[in-house]
Parts: C-alpha cells; sequence; structure tokens
C-alpha cells in the first residue's frame, strides 16, 4: 500500500468515497433481460460516484480533497493525472496493492438513459484506519461528502470525525433497502434520487404526487435534512423542523444526451454552495445545483459533461 501525495491545499470540500473506471457502451436502446443488440460506440471513461461529486465541485472553483482507494493497475495511474489537472487534492489516495480499482460497466441510450452494474474493488478497502490518517481534513472541512459506493466502515468513520464540524452530506447511492439508520442520523443531508427513494420508503412510481409519502419516511428513519432528485421535475427537500415538502422545479427542460453524472453534478454543486455561499437559503442552493445537473446532461460522459464556472452564468455565484 502506497500513497500519492501532492501539496497540501487546505480543503473546503472533502469527500470520503469511490473511484471508479467507467467502461461504457452506446447503444440505441436498453437490451431487454436475456437479450443481445450491438451498439454504436464504445468508451473507458473514469467515474464513481466520490470522485465525480469532488471533480464536479473542482470545476466550479472549489478547493477539494478525496479519500479514496484505488487498485494497482494503469487506470488508477490515469486517474491520478485526472485529479491533479483538476487540482484535486490526493494526499490521502492510497493505492491497494492485489486489487484491482473499482469498474463500472455502463450503458446509454439514444435518450441517454443508462443503466449501470458496478463492481467496488479497491473501493472495498477504504476502511476506518486510512480515514484516521485524514482525520485532519476531514475535520477541517467545511462541507464532507460521502455515498454508500465504498467501504460503509469508512464512511461512517468519516462522519462520525466530522460531526459538530461543518456540514456533511451523504449520497444515498447505490439504494440500499436496509440501510443502517445510524448513517441517516449521521449525516446533516441526506440526498438521494427518485429511484433510490423507491427502493428506500417502498414508495412507487415516486413523482411529485407523493413526494411528500417517501420524504417523511426517510425523516421517521432518522435523517435530519433530506434532499430527493426528481430528474427533469427538479427537486424536493424537507427536514426534522419543517417536514413539509418545498419542490423547486427545475426552470429549464432539455433533452438529454447522457444522463450518467447528473446526480453526481447536482451533489458537487450542492456541497460548492453550502461551503462557498453558506448564507444562500437551501431552496436557493438546491435550485443552483439543479441548473448545474441540468447543464451536465448535455453532453456525453461524466467529467466532460461537468461544466466549469466560465461556462455559466455569473449570477450563479452572487
Amino acid at each position: 500500500m502506497c500513497k500519492c501525495v501532492i501539496k497540501n491545499m487546505s480543503p473546503k470540500i472533502v469527500v470520503v468515497g469511490s473511484c471508479m473506471i467507467d467502461f461504457t457502451c452506446y447503444s440505441p436502446r436498453l437490451p431487454k433481460p436475456g437479450e443481445t443488440i450491438i451498439g454504436k460506440n464504445f468508451e473507458i471513461k473514469y467515474g464513481g460516484k466520490g470522485a465525480n461529486q469532488c471533480i464536479a465541485a473542482a470545476k466550479l472553483g472549489a478547493s477539494t480533497a478525496i479519500v479514496a482507494c484505488l487498485g494497482s493497475d494503469i487506470y488508477a495511474q490515469e486517474y491520478l493525472k485526472i485529479f491533479e489537472k483538476e487540482n484535486v487534492n490526493i494526499n490521502h489516495v492510497q493505492i491497494q496493492k492485489d486489487q484491482h480499482s473499482g469498474v463500472a460497466h455502463i450503458i446509454v441510450d439514444d435518450n441517454g438513459q443508462n443503466s449501470i452494474v458496478i463492481i467496488l474493488g479497491s473501493n472495498s478497502s477504504l476502511n476506518e484506519k486510512q480515514v484516521d490518517a485524514a482525520a485532519e481534513v476531514v475535520k477541517d472541512a467545511a462541507v464532507l461528502l460521502c455515498q454508500l459506493e465504498s467501504s460503509l466502515e469508512g464512511t461512517r468513520h468519516a462522519l462520525k470525525l466530522h460531526k459538530g464540524h461543518g456540514l456533511s452530506i451523504l449520497n444515498g447511492a447505490p439504494a440500499m433497502e436496509h440501510i443502517d439508520e445510524e448513517l441517516l442520523s449521521l449525516c446533516d443531508i441526506f440526498c438521494l434520487n427518485e429511484t433510490e427513494a423507491e427502493v428506500m420508503t417502498g414508495v412507487e412510481t415516486l413523482g411529485l404526487s407523493n413526494v411528500q409519502k417517501a420524504i417523511d419516511k426517510l425523516l421517521d428513519r432518522g435523517c435530519n435534512t433530506v434532499v430527493l432528485t426528481l430528474g427533469e421535475l427538479g427537486a424536493a427537500f424537507a427536514s426534522k423542523e419543517c417536514r413539509t415538502a418545498t419542490v423547486i422545479p427545475n426552470a429549464k427542460i432539455v433533452q438529454p444526451v447522457d444522463t450518467t453524472g447528473a446526480g453526481d453534478a447536482f451533489l458537487g454543486a450542492l456541497a460548492y454552495f453550502k461551503a462557498y455561499h453558506p448564507a444562500l437559503p437551501m431552496n436557493e442552493c438546491i435550485r443552483r445545483a439543479c441548473v448545474i445537473a441540468t447543464e451536465s446532461v448535455l453532453k456525453l460522459g461524466t467529467h466532460n459533461s461537468f461544466p466549469t464556472r466560465d461556462n455559466l452564468s455569473p449570477e450563479l455565484f452572487v
């Protein structure tokens, strides 16, 4: 096991989470069970919810760091170069010997919808010991951002270390029907999409008519604040203090090219606005994050689709 070190950057946003290598096939439609169809294109990209969210925030101008595990393969070395290019602090990225990096097999259809299977690989090695080695940056972060795509042991420990030091956001992805409810109570904001909420709450065909029911179930399970993204419909949120769901509609409806990573763009942006514009009310942070997520679906891939601050309206940053 070895560390990969760059100069300390005193990050305001720290991500404890996953890195994935995305093997992406583009096809006219998603195949049915048992069916083989001929696709149009294949690409190797670099993703993972943790890394995606970190890079999405960095592209907006945030000072970021990631605590993560990569495997002993060529993809890990390429990923380190990507982080350096985006000015992400990788002091606490570790290379795991005799393990491969996490991989995701992705199919994207002509409507921009996707189907994804992931293998955690080295991400499963993100444990308490590694998080303890990053304790100082975790505690000092204005915003800690975690997901469920790496070891839950490491995620839980990071949330405990950060408790009382700043704002923490936990992304409920991939969806878990029987999640450890301690995770829900440890984070300040629990953010998930409509599909993930259906799995966790049993509220099916989730939309504006039953979003309150799903949010109530999550609050009853211990969440402090719930942010539920609804695709082209926008997002909704509520908290223990104000349980009535507030819906923030998408101001701009577009025809998506590729929805892969849209949720990560949203979370990276939400973390950015919470870290750098803490006086903004929650509904405005979510509205702005929705704008950035909508921009991300207009291009293929993940990192390449995340907009930079220069490509966005200056009004988003005042």
